[in-house]
């Protein structure tokens, strides 16, 4: 039942302050300057109510940040690829320490750009603050969405930063033998058969730490890669001296684990560390282990795979990600355009020459 109570002021000004209270239900209150405006609010509001409708606006006013972004890390992170469950709570905490005890209802755009713009001063690469605009972003989708408790997300309003191409680095012939030698003689008897399976396959560090014998098929010469980034799980073809090095290494397994590359706090570092000795005893500057999925890319690109090839070998779901490899594909482009020119107008070029 809705009642309105009208208060004065001590300079004279009348208010109306409406109260909507039914059994079961949480009372509802507001304030209003006109009686009209307070009665018909009291009416749809009272309406609302009976009809068992939900008031995200009230939602947003019983929230904090550190709630949402507590109940996104323990229900919605799970769900996702594991290879990126780790980042991504390091970003939300990050949030979390910055807004974590704003109510839903104050966080504003200009808030948010505020720490958008803090965190340009700390990362040199604007991908990375990127990246934590996005987890953020994601948190309020869900937030409005799913939990219904924000009406609209303030991210809508909120730019990101313009990033670069990205970089296109890859190893030359004499780079990549120089690389492989060192890498043969390294102390880390895996960095060798690692590296090799970069080169191959074009999948990342992670994704290789991660892989099992369950996922490697020697016979059908196909390796299957389950801690994907984008969550989705793949199966890749395995040829050549790549093959002939997983089967070396499958004859010297350990059979106290399922991976096919003993993994631990210590092996990642160690992993880490042997590269970096490696690539500085080859004599190679600029270069890192990512580079080696841009290497992966690169060959194929000169190889004449298209880009649309190139990314369902990556796993890249869009084309805008290996579009920084359109220009290593021009050639073979031009070789094909050639190829058709020619039989086409063979007859026409013919006549123009016998004209001549």
């Amino acid at each position: 039942m809705a009642t309105i109570d009208t208060r004065k002021s001590n300079d004279g000004q009348i208010t109306y302050r409406v109260r909507v209270r039914i059994k079961g239900h949480s009372t509802q209150t507001a304030t209003f300057t006109k009686l009209s405006d307070a009665r018909k609010w009291a009416h749809i509001t009272e309406g609302a109510v009976l009809q068992d409708k939900h008031f995200p606006g009230n939602e947003s006013k019983k929230h904090c940040m550190s709630e949402v972004i507590d109940r996104y890390i323990a229900e919605v992170l799970p769900r996702k690829a594991a290879s990126s469950i780790h980042n991504q709570t390091l970003q939300l905490k990050w949030w979390k320490s910055q807004i974590g005890h704003i109510l839903l209802s104050d966080i504003s755009p200009r808030r948010i750009g505020e720490c958008r713009n803090s965190l340009i001063k700390v990362h040199k690469a604007n991908s990375t603050v990127n990246r934590k605009l996005s987890a953020l972003s994601h948190v309020f989708t869900i937030a409005v969405n799913e939990w219904e408790w924000l009406d609209d997300s303030p991210m809508r309003k909120v730019s990101k930063l313009r990033e670069n191409k990205g970089r296109v680095r890859f190893l030359s012939v004499e780079e990549r033998t120089s690389l492989l030698e060192q890498c043969k003689v390294s102390k880390n008897t895996f960095l060798h058969t690692i590296v090799v399976l970069a080169l191959s396959t074009g999948w990342r560090k992670n994704e290789l730490l991660s892989l099992e014998w369950r996922d490697v098929d020697l016979k059908r010469n196909t390796l299957t890669f389950r801690e994907t980034k984008n969550g989705e799980t793949r199966a890749v073809p395995l040829t050549g001296y790549a093959l002939e090095v997983l089967k070396s290494h499958a004859k010297v397994r350990r059979i106290y684990t399922a991976l096919v590359f003993h993994s631990s706090t210590w092996m990642k570092y160690n992993i880490r560390q042997s590269w970096e000795y490696a690539v500085k005893r080859a004599g190679i500057t600029n270069f890192h282990f990512h580079d080696l999925r841009h290497s992966y890319a690169s060959y194929l690109a000169m190889n004449g795979a298209s880009l649309l090839e190139i990314a369902e070998l990556l796993g890249h779901k869009t084309l805008a990600m290996v579009k920084r490899y359109a220009h290593l594909t021009e050639a073979h482009t031009r070789s094909i355009v050639e190829r058709i020119d020619r039989p086409v107008f063979e007859k026409e070029s013919r006549i123009k020459n016998t004209m001549h």
